[in-house]
């Protein structure tokens, strides 16, 4: 039996780790390499940094921190936020990233994922998703800018054709449920799982221990990407892997 994730994010602005609402409100929640590390003794089997600096000399602080990441924590960490072309990708991974996250830039140009997986391998490829239920068709649109613009993207066929251009992993978003701490929308992700055949990482509305292992086994996701209950001390990882293992998920404790 393959053992679950859990993967706190971190989002990141000129080297230091924040958190808001839609990138906006940020207060500081610490030096972005201490947390990771704090995470990963904690027992994180993964990292998720994401650049919310949008100008040039964000992304060259990001760079930077990148390699300091790659020297001080011991886990895989996938980095993401502003990488539109090969070369942004090359660059992140060159620091010392595991993985590379594309989002919005993928939508714009879909033949990025296959670029990124040839020249890299799918495995160093996770495509997210910030999809939103539509109350006019019924159906999860993809969207872009933070959830802020609506997509013609369909969640299901976007994330296949994604698998199928080289994606290893799908992180998949429900804006429905982000920030609102009231659960995931298990029903999708295990619709989501019943269709591809490479992992899916759930994120958006964990909001207790038990949230994140109804998505594990109701939802059948891969992994789970929470941040605000870890930033803020509401469980650490050490209980939450505890708990999910007790409950009968195979965690690596």
């Amino acid at each position: 039996m393959l053992t679950k994730r859990i993967i706190p994010c971190l989002d990141v602005k000129d080297g230091r780790t924040v958190k808001g609402i839609n990138f906006e409100n940020l207060t500081d929640v610490g030096d972005a390499v201490s947390l990771g590390q704090h995470y990963a003794q904690a027992g994180a089997d993964e990292l998720v940094y994401l650049d919310i600096s949008a100008t040039a000399e964000g992304r060259n602080t990001f760079t930077h921190l990148v390699e300091r990441i790659a020297d001080g924590i011991n886990i895989p960490f996938t980095v993401g936020g502003g990488i539109n072309t090969i070369d942004d990708a090359a660059r992140l991974l060159d620091a010392g990233a595991d993985k590379i996250s594309i989002n919005s830039a993928a939508i714009r140009n879909p033949e990025l994922i296959d670029r990124i997986a040839t020249r890299y391998g799918s495995q160093f490829v996770v495509v997210a998703i910030d999809a939103r239920l539509s109350n006019k068709d019924n159906l999860w649109h993809a969207t872009t800018h933070g959830g802020r613009q609506e997509t013609d993207r369909e969640l299901f066929s976007w994330a296949l054709e994604a698998q199928e251009r080289g994606a290893g992993e799908i992180l998949f978003t429900s804006m429905n449920h982000d920030g609102t701490r009231a659960g995931y929308p298990c029903e999708t992700f295990a619709r989501l799982a019943e269709r591809l055949h490479i992992p899916i990482i759930a994120s958006g509305g964990a909001g207790s221990a038990e949230h994140i292992a109804e998505v594990l086994t109701q939802g059948k996701a891969d992994a789970a990407l929470a941040a605000s209950i870890f930033h803020y001390g509401e469980i650490t990882i050490s209980d939450l892997k505890q708990y999910l293992h007790d409950q009968g998920i195979a965690m690596r404790l």
